[in-house]
């Protein structure tokens, strides 16, 4: 399957890329015409820095207290609270970086994050937003530990409209052709009876 993987690189930045592989994948909340492995930007640190960066950019000036990280973010969230303490608003602030536990699709943070987050202003960091749903999920639990939640910033993310923060995302949808999303009950290759090419989450993919 890696024979047909294509790289992407991002319009913003040329030097951050992902690896894109047509066919049928399925995810925890779909299923998907690409799989998009992202080990690069979570694994090496040239893109997690530059990845940061760009990220930077777009919330140079909105307060951030902590970065919750999910997906395997944290390298580029580290280099995220960095480059936000460079310059801006946050100039000099001890930034925290914090990857809590989900379970059953909700954030769950244990006492001694709690003081990471109630009181302060939170910006959520994460790989892939498809259909929005991990993002207002993460940003309900946000809110729930009395956090303000502060804007998203994905990798590869949707064009979903109910997420009431700023989000950055560095690809799009559209930035791959012909890219589809389905709820598994609807999926049209199901029904056409294609085959299941490999099972995707934030570690990567398992081939069936």
């Amino acid at each position: 399957m890696e024979k047909r993987a294509v790289e992407l690189a991002s319009t913003i930045n040329r030097g951050v890329t992902i690896q894109v592989i047509h066919g049928h994948f399925a995810t925890k909340h779909s299923h998907v015409s690409h799989c998009i492995d992202m080990t690069k930007i979570k694994s090496e640190m040239n893109m997690a820095r530059t990845t940061a960066k760009l990220f930077a950019e777009q919330f140079r000036y909105t307060p951030v207290d902590t970065i919750i990280s999910l997906e395997r973010m944290k390298m580029v969230g580290a280099f995220l609270a960095s480059d936000l303490a460079a310059t801006g608003i946050n100039v000099d602030r001890n930034i925290a970086v914090i990857s809590p536990e989900i379970t059953n699709d909700l954030l769950l943070l244990r006492d001694n994050f709690l003081p990471y987050v109630k009181g302060q202003h939170v910006l959520l960091l994460t790989a892939s937003a498809t259909t929005g749903q991990t993002i207002m999920s993460a940003l309900e639990g946000i809110r729930y530990y009395g956090g303000e939640a502060v804007g998203a910033a994905t990798v590869f993310g949707g064009d979903f409209k109910a997420v009431d923060v700023p989000v950055a995302r560095l690809f799009n949808v559209d930035d791959i052709p012909r890219y589809q999303s389905h709820a598994p009950v609807s999926c049209p290759l199901c029904k056409s009876g294609v085959k299941v090419d490999a099972l995707v989450n934030s570690y990567g993919y398992s081939k069936i």
